[in-house]
């Protein structure tokens, strides 16, 4: 049978994997075998799952498969960034970004093919949408980049030998997939999956106000909402989603956001130079923001030479903090990693020598 009629058991949670199970006449329990598999380095046949009966396996091969990516083509960092390429099953391509550290390793995966929301300092947004990921297609990214950081010598790794940290800041809106951003952080988070803390995942949006509340309430993930404006009229010429949801709107949306005491929303500010890294900017997001438990990322700019904005520079970066620190607002600038190989910040957009290497093979 092709696996065009068989059931990819990594789009399943354990939930849908008990349903999957019993569908196929066997008892609950062999979904929590299966699932203790499936997310094991190097497990890729039904035949490597020895605690399971030859007979159960055989019915397994006839109804489903275990889907991977195998081969992504890498493109290294001068800094450590590891840029992954995945050509999926349709030939669509998506782009995932290891960036080390020495106690970590932060993931940063794709939701969707291109994206709609059009945003005009991202590169991503120049492709446009495509479609949205599967769950398997999103915790594959997962699963490639350990299989990457397993394989190194151990001398050549900056950080840790697994990803420990991941955000869903890559390619795509996960808010307009959050069927399937939720699947997939469900199978992140089982212990018999990735075994993930929610506290070391983030769902970066740039404000799909009715989906908000859900991801709040179905997920214990943190937040990062991309704001990058403190009035409608600028936010809107950079973001069209504001054309929808109005700066006041979004921010009564985090103010409802179903939050534990003591998380914080992050909000994500990209300074453009001239339009929006003023003084009086910086003191108009401090007015925005107060009372909301949050934190602020501050992020100079990636220069593209396809798209008309500039870097600030750092003086002008340091000037913007500091007023935002005064209001006593925790603040954090973000490093740029990676732009050598298009993979900082809004420069995913497979228009790399990945997708020159992948289009030959």
């Amino acid at each position: 049978m092709s696996t065009l009629m068989k059931t990819d058991l990594k789009n399943l949670t354990q939930e849908q994997l008990i349903a999957f199970v019993v569908s196929l006449g066997q008892p609950a329990f062999r979904a929590k075998q299966i699932m203790g598999w499936l997310y094991r380095p190097e497990i890729t046949e039904f035949s490597q799952m020895t605690d399971l009966a030859k007979v159960f396996r055989s019915i397994l091969e006839e109804n489903a498969y275990i889907s991977h990516f195998a081969s992504p083509i890498l493109e290294k960092a001068a800094d450590g960034c590891v840029k992954f390429g995945f050509r999926l099953h349709d030939d669509n391509i998506v782009e995932a970004v290891l960036i080390p550290e020495p106690d970590r390793n932060t993931l940063c995966i794709s939701s969707q093919v291109g994206c709609a929301m059009g945003c005009s300092f991202c590169l991503t947004g120049t492709m446009g949408f495509k479609r949205n990921l599967t769950p398997a297609e999103i915790v594959n990214q997962i699963c490639a980049a350990r299989d990457y950081l397993l394989a190194e010598p151990k001398e050549k790794l900056i950080g840790p030998d697994r990803v420990t940290n991941v955000v869903y800041m890559g390619m795509g809106e996960p808010l307009n997939n959050l069927d399937n951003v939720l699947a997939s952080l469900s199978i992140i988070t089982e212990q018999k999956g990735l075994d993930l803390t929610p506290r070391r995942i983030t769902v970066s949006t740039c404000g799909i106000v009715p989906k908000l509340r859900e991801l709040g309430e179905k997920s214990t993930v943190n937040l990062a909402i991309s704001l990058h404006a403190v009035d409608d009229a600028t936010r809107r010429k950079l973001m069209p989603i504001n054309d929808r949801y109005s700066i006041d709107d979004l921010l009564a949306a985090c103010r409802d956001f179903p939050m534990p005491k003591r998380k914080r929303i992050m909000f994500e500010y990209i300074l453009l130079k001239g339009i929006n890294d003023s003084d009086h900017d910086a003191m108009e997001l401090a007015r925005k923001l107060k009372g909301i438990p949050c934190k602020i990322n501050l992020l100079p700019y990636n220069e593209s030479p396809t798209l008309p904005y500039r870097s600030p520079g750092m003086e002008r970066l340091m000037a913007f903090q500091k007023i935002l620190l005064d209001a006593h607002f925790t603040v954090f600038i973000r490093n740029s990693r990676g732009s050598d190989i298009s993979a900082a910040c809004g420069q995913l957009a497979t228009k790399s020598s990945i997708e020159k290497e992948l289009g030959s093979c």
